[in-house]
């Protein structure tokens, strides 16, 4: 396997909406405080980074996590705060042969500006 992996497609936050109503699914790699805080509709959230004291660390059981919800082949958006966090999260799947990642490009904030629907958690 090379090391050298295309990019992840990543696209503004109309289009992700577009994908995401043709039946994509959203996978939302914030930690779980930010992902109660507020997320896109039907999203499924498994953190790419977890706070630890002052910083990030990241996940640990990233990819095994998402292979347990996600087929390789599966056609997902992959939406962070910012979008950060999210192309990181998308090229290490891509790495694991992942065929279907797109990123979200500005991430929930974007959504959010977008006036997009949005679900907190309860």
């Amino acid at each position: 396997m090379s090391m050298e992996t295309t990019p992840p497609r990543s696209v503004p936050v109309q289009v992700a909406h577009e994908l995401l109503q043709a039946g994509q699914r959203y996978l939302d790699v914030r930690t779980a405080e930010e992902f109660n805080a507020g997320h896109v509709e039907d999203a499924i959230n498994v953190p790419y980074m977890f706070k630890e004291g002052e910083g990030m660390v990241k996940n640990p059981n990233f990819i095994q996590e998402v292979s347990s919800l996600f087929s390789k082949d599966a056609e997902i958006l992959v939406g962070c705060q910012s979008g950060r966090r999210s192309l990181m999260a998308a090229k290490d799947l891509i790495a694991c042969e992942f065929t279907g990642i797109t990123d979200v490009g500005g991430g929930y904030s974007a959504w959010v500006q977008s006036g997009f629907p949005v679900k907190m958690s309860t």
